[in-house]
């Protein structure tokens, strides 16, 4: 819960336009996630419900920060830079997503560029650097967004060539897979 927090915060410190801060508590919240749930896993305390609630809010955590750096956008007219964040929200949710669904499907999906590190580094990369955020003259946030977007829309595209990949080996086109659902619903 430490890590929703200071997302919380994080998104908070945007909408004020303190970067560098948002940058900070965005990183010790990311940080914190990861540590809990690795420290939940080796100490043998870990649930399946609480491996299910952390993934949950991760990407509740990345959507709220997210949706501060698209309002920021938006307050300056910057709608290239909106339509990216929306691609990186969407994108990012499709990288959680298809690993998921290709899981459920007995496939290991582990592959692609813009995994849950990635984003996070990239991110606070564009808020420690954000223009205005103190550390020298730069303005990385819209740059980093750009990259953010351009790797989860790619990381989705090899996600599914991957399962596609996995499931042909199995018999027949992406192993007789016609829909989306096992029960042809296409859901």
């Amino acid at each position: 819960m430490t890590g929703l927090v200071l997302n919380v915060v994080a998104a908070v410190l945007v909408t004020q336009r303190l970067f560098f801060l948002a940058g900070v508590a965005f990183v010790i919240g990311s940080l914190m996630d990861t540590l809990d749930g690795r420290y939940s896993r080796m100490s043998g305390k870990g649930t399946l419900f609480g491996a299910f609630l952390d993934s949950t809010l991760d990407r509740i955590e990345e959507g709220i920060v997210l949706t501060a750096v698209a309002a920021y956008f938006a307050s300056r007219g910057d709608e290239l830079a909106v339509a990216a964040t929306v691609v990186v929200v969407l994108g990012s949710l499709m990288v959680s997503y298809t690993r998921a669904r290709a899981e459920a499907l007995g496939v290991e999906c582990k592959v692609g560029l813009a995994t849950r590190p990635v984003r996070v580094v990239l991110l606070a990369a564009g808020l420690l650097f954000a223009k205005g955020a103190g550390l020298g003259d730069f303005e990385l946030l819209a740059p980093a967004i750009y990259v953010m977007a351009g790797l989860t829309v790619f990381t989705v595209g090899q996600r599914i060539w991957h399962v596609r990949q996995q499931l042909a080996g199995e018999g027949g086109p992406a192993g007789g897979v016609t829909s989306g659902a096992p029960d042809g619903t296409g859901t």
